[in-house]
């Protein structure tokens, strides 16, 4: 009965989720909305807004994104990304955003008044854009502010009195704009060079007249006169010999437009090793991936960016550079948790080569997969690369399932993933499996002492206990796995929008229980296949995944009874037994057998629809 209640319950619950998206009426925050005005407001032919999607938890699991303790976006990185149309007013509702970048793109349109109220607000850099209208005179309600770059736009007007009260300003540039009027010389302008306001239309600041000379008493005489000019002659030419290089880096790295990248030097001795792990130096990173140049990049999630690098050795790597803000301390428990990532050694799970940890910056190096990801190559592979054959599926079902079972079962302390899906299954040059991202949800959590404090991981994907009350296990894992080897047989992504436009279920695992209900059993299995598998293969695939993803975590098996299922041991008699036990539960008015699901229903004349074969929907 509790269980039916639990049932019911959940169910209501995904309900109402759906209903948030199905008709967007509201999202998670207000901070959500912001950011989804923003996205809508641009174009992004490079899909760097890619991972901004209202179906993640919550805002702070976008990249580009950074949070604090509280879920509150802190900062929003996204300069040189290519991006174009204009800046969002709800912006302004970003209210303990301290850093807002957003340089070197083609937005156009006018800074919006609303920057105003980011009251927290840091550094605000729009440089190298094509922003037009005036600088808004709200910005002057910015008292934190201390990097304000605005150069290299077509801002028009004067420049607002009221920024010359912003005491805390450190950087300051309008310069290239079609500014007019008088540069202001009260307040904290004073400290700023003509190199802030050049290229523009703005009157120079007023020159002061030297101060007379005092009339002398005494002539001096001409030899000390000349000795004298010719000192001071060679005096100035050594100073102006030393300080022309300095004057010329400093103009230099006022016109070039700053990399926005957390260059520090190299750590105290680049060849430390944790174990079998080498500890990089940020710089040679950089060199292997190009500057993390956008060209190189593999892939983007919740944990952060994916780079394709080349090391000097000649050697590819895939550079996983972390998103999360960081704090000063924690570099001994951030050692202590990527040493245990790596001592999880098996032939399935994605071996971590090394690490790169400065003061601002957190990195791991992982040997590069070949061929993607499972996702990537079900639905983003290129026309010329075949689609993956059956025989490959079943060998990625039995590859990623030892996997988890491994980090569930050999490794001390268990390692529970908490984001299993396709994307995070990595196939390399033959095509075998190995286990991506296991860890992460812990080593991200590093500042934690005992308590994850956010639920990680994608909706469709998430078990439902994990999204009701935070509370993460092993068992979360096999969900997720569940619905990995739906995604597998189906080809289909977890949690697709696109099917309501045929009123279909746009969670996977609904959807198939749907169609399964409908006896379209021929329309679950991915059409990219062309009817080149084996009906009973894929029957056994669908009971291990309707298995794993019972609403009760206790009756989902373990990975390891799992592998011992794909393995062709113990199915048939687990199934058996949980439909039994099915059959006092389940309501058997309105029920109809159908003989093309005689493998689903052990009894003929229990009647037990499908639909409700996996726990609540």
């Amino acid at each position: 009965m509790d269980r039916s209640i639990s049932t019911i319950s959940y169910s209501i619950f995904l309900s109402l989720i759906l209903v948030f998206v199905r008709f967007s009426r509201v999202s998670a925050n207000a901070e959500g909305d912001a950011l989804t005005a923003l996205r809508n407001n641009l174009a992004d032919p490079n899909n760097v807004l890619q991972s901004w999607d209202p179906t993640l938890v919550n805002p702070c699991t976008w990249f580009h994104v950074t949070c604090n303790s509280e879920n509150s976006v802190t900062r929003v990185d996204l300069g040189n990304a290519n991006l174009s149309g204009q800046l969002a007013p709800q912006l302004g509702q970003l209210t303990s955003l301290q850093y807002l970048e957003l340089y070197s793109n083609n937005i156009s349109g006018r800074i919006p008044n609303e920057l105003g109220n980011l009251t927290n607000l840091v550094s605000l850099d729009l440089y190298l854009n094509g922003l037009n209208g005036p600088i808004p005179d709200t910005l002057g309600r910015l008292q934190r502010l201390r990097f304000l770059r605005l150069n290299n736009n077509s801002l028009i007007g004067q420049i607002p009195l009221s920024l010359t009260t912003v005491s805390t300003l450190q950087v300051l540039d309008l310069s290239n704009n079609q500014l007019t009027g008088q540069i202001p010389v009260n307040g904290s302008f004073q400290l700023f060079t003509p190199i802030s306001f050049a290229n523009n239309r703005l009157q120079p600041l007023p020159v002061s007249p030297p101060p007379p000379v005092p009339p002398t008493t005494q002539s001096p005489r001409v030899g000390n006169s000349a000795t004298g000019a010719i000192a001071g002659g060679v005096a100035a030419g050594a100073a102006l010999l030393f300080a022309a290089p300095a004057i010329a880096l400093a103009y230099y790295r006022r016109k070039k437009p700053q990399d926005h990248f957390f260059d520090v030097p190299a750590e105290e001795d680049p060849e430390v090793h944790l174990g079998q792990l080498k500890r990089f130096s940020l710089r040679e990173l950089q060199v292997a991936s190009d500057n993390f140049s956008n060209k190189n990049i593999l892939g983007r999630g919740g944990f952060g960016k994916v780079y394709k690098g080349r090391l000097a050795d000649g050697s590819l790597v895939a550079v996983k550079r972390l998103k999360e803000e960081r704090t000063q301390g924690g570099e001994l428990q951030f050692q202590t948790e990527v040493e245990m990532i790596s001592m999880a050694v098996h032939q399935n799970l994605l071996r971590l080569r090394g690490f790169c940890m400065t003061p601002t910056e957190r990195l791991l190096v992982y040997p590069y997969m070949a061929n993607g990801s499972v996702a990537s190559c079900l639905r983003e592979r290129p026309d010329s690369q075949p689609p993956l054959d059956w025989p490959k599926r079943k060998v990625i079902a039995l590859g990623s399932a030892r996997g988890l079972a491994y980090l569930h079962d050999h490794c001390d302390p268990k390692i529970i993933h908490r984001d299993v899906k396709a994307a995070n299954i990595l196939l390399d040059e033959d095509f075998k499996a190995v286990v991506g991202d296991f860890g992460l949800a812990k080593l991200m959590d590093y500042k934690d002492t005992h308590v994850t404090t956010a639920v990680r991981g994608t909706i469709g994907h998430i078990a439902p206990e994990y999204l009701s009350t935070g509370k993460s296990s092993e068992k979360t894992d096999v969900f997720g796995y569940g619905v990995m080897l739906l995604e597998l047989i189906t080809g289909q992504r977890a949690f697709d929008l696109a099917r309501l436009a045929n009123d279909d279920d746009v969670m996977l695992l609904d959807w198939v229980k749907g169609l399964l209900n409908e006896k379209k059993l021929e329309a679950l299995v991915d059409a990219d296949l062309q009817g080149n598998y084996i009906d009973d293969e894929v029957e056994q695939l669908i009971q291990v995944a309707l298995l794993c993803t019972q609403g009760s975590p206790n009756e989902r098996p373990k990975m390891s009874e799992v592998v011992r299922m794909l393995e062709g041991d113990g199915l048939a008699e687990r199934w058996e037994m949980w439909q039994k036990d099915e059959m006092f539960r389940q309501d058997f008015n309105h029920m109809h057998h159908h003989p093309n699901t005689d493998w689903l229903i052990a009894d003929s004349t229990s009647n037990i629809r499908p639909d409700e074969l996996s726990g609540p929907r």
